[in-house]
């Protein structure tokens, strides 16, 4: 009889688990550890779907799409999250993402009109270091000092993307000069971003690209003031986050709602102290007070994403001569 009730509380919890709908969401490495946001947003969505969130990490944000591609139509993937406006363009070119739904009022320096990706948050780059070491106020200014520089690459990782880009939007035909000089400075070159941060954190560089919210994290969850955004003359260049819903998703009304609740106070409410950017929709409560003493850029750099799609493989040339020699 205990045989009998044993498999028959086997068979009922096999049929709840193959009834219960799985979302399968692409993202980046650090956006489902257990400090990112992921764990907070799959528990509360989670419990208005009545659904299974599976999170799939892809490295960085560049390689999201890179394995997007490779799968083509025949990914396991409902949304990808993590793309950003450097991608966009590329991703629209894939044929594989379907419009969304969604309506937000937005608070981004930029006006929103996408109608395949949904932004989530944004944040502008820059380098950061120890409060008290040199800080070096432009780029030309990091190329002549001995600062040990930590950088991602380009080819898999949104923010080294965003740095090509960066120097290019600030410097145009004179680029390539730029990374000849800062050649020197660059002690390694990461796949992703989580990567080169721990290396500066273990002390293995003097400068990390990062983003202007990184000081906020020390200061919120360390009460540490030490780590700082260096402000560069140059401009900082911008980075909006974003979901698509793949075309070819199996549960569309659950990505729909995704995206929905991506947007939603809640789930905004998450981002600025787990992934610590600026959230794409201002929270009811505001920003942590450890955002308000953040540098401001004084000028906020941005190709758009068609200007990305015929200058990405010219600036990624520039940047990979200047480093082989």
């Amino acid at each position: 009889m205990k045989h009998l009730i044993y498999a028959t509380g086997l068979v009922l919890a096999t049929q709840a688990a193959a009834e219960t709908p799985v979302l399968t969401i692409y993202t980046y490495d650090s956006f489902a550890t257990e400090w990112g946001p992921g764990p907070q947003l799959e528990t509360a969505f989670e419990e208005a779907c009545g659904c299974d969130v599976n999170f799939v990490t892809v490295g960085d944000g560049a390689a999201l799409l890179s394995r997007l591609r490779l799968e083509g139509e025949s990914t396991e993937a409902d949304i990808v999250l993590g793309l950003d406006t450097n991608l966009t363009a590329a991703a629209h070119e894939t044929g594989l993402f379907a419009p969304h739904e969604v309506s937000a009022d937005y608070d981004l320096p930029i006006e929103w009109t996408d109608d395949l990706f949904v932004p989530f948050d944004w944040g502008y780059f820059a380098f950061i270091g120890q409060d008290g070491a040199p800080q070096p106020a432009n780029f030309r200014a990091l190329a002549e000092s001995d600062q040990r520089v930590l950088i991602q690459d380009p080819r898999s990782s949104t923010p080294g993307l965003g740095l090509l880009l960066w120097v290019k939007a600030a410097y145009g035909d004179e680029a390539p000069a730029i990374w000849e000089e800062l050649s020197d400075n660059i002690v390694t070159v990461t796949p992703g971003w989580s990567e080169a941060y721990g290396m500066f954190l273990d002390g293995e560089g003097d400068l990390v690209l990062s983003y202007t919210t990184s000081p906020a994290y020390h200061i919120i969850a360390e009460d540490d003031a030490t780590k700082v955004a260096l402000p560069f003359e140059e401009g900082h260049y911008m980075q909006v986050e974003v979901a698509g819903m793949v075309a070819g998703t199996d549960q569309p009304e659950l990505a729909k709602s995704f995206l929905d609740f991506l947007v939603s106070d809640t789930a905004q409410g998450v981002l600025p102290t787990t992934n610590w950017m600026y959230p794409a929709v201002s929270p009811e409560g505001g920003l942590p007070d450890g955002f308000d003493g953040l540098i401001e850029p004084s000028k906020a750099l941005l190709l758009a994403p068609e200007e990305v799609a015929q200058t990405r493989n010219e600036a990624l040339e520039e940047w990979r001569n200047a480093l082989s020699r």
